[in-house]
């Protein structure tokens, strides 16, 4: 077994998020067959713009006026959740999707991938 602090666990900063890599490739801890990390989505990043990926999980464990925003293509996503902790989003692969968040506002997340190869949707596709 290993183990991993998340105040130990460096966090690379991202166009939209800030994230933790604590398991999966290149990670705190390795591992070949799954992904989990956390993503902080806040004014500290800026915004973020559509995008699309992995099939992935995410928990909320603490939100304040944010929500993601979801639907069939980047210029069209009219399906808004709120973000709440607690609450568990599950995103098909290659969903369109975005984080959004009020002035002050931010979501940390866990987000989990069950792969560690061909997340990004340029790497779906090929496969």
């Amino acid at each position: 077994m290993e183990a991993a602090r998340r105040s130990d666990v460096p966090v690379a900063p991202l166009a939209g998020r800030a994230i933790q890599r604590i398991v999966g490739k290149d990670a705190t801890l390795s591992s070949g067959r799954m992904t989990v990390g956390t993503a902080r989505y806040s004014d500290d990043t800026g915004p973020m713009a559509p995008h699309n990926h992995a099939e992935e999980c995410i928990v909320v464990l603490e939100a304040r006026a944010a929500r993601v925003r979801y639907g069939p293509a980047p210029d069209d996503l009219p399906t808004v959740i709120a973000l709440e902790a607690g609450l568990v989003l599950h995103i098909p692969e290659l969903e369109w999707h975005v984080f959004e968040w009020d002035a002050g506002g931010y979501a940390d997340c866990i987000v989990i991938y069950g792969q560690v190869d061909n997340i990004r949707p340029e790497d779906i596709k090929r496969s």
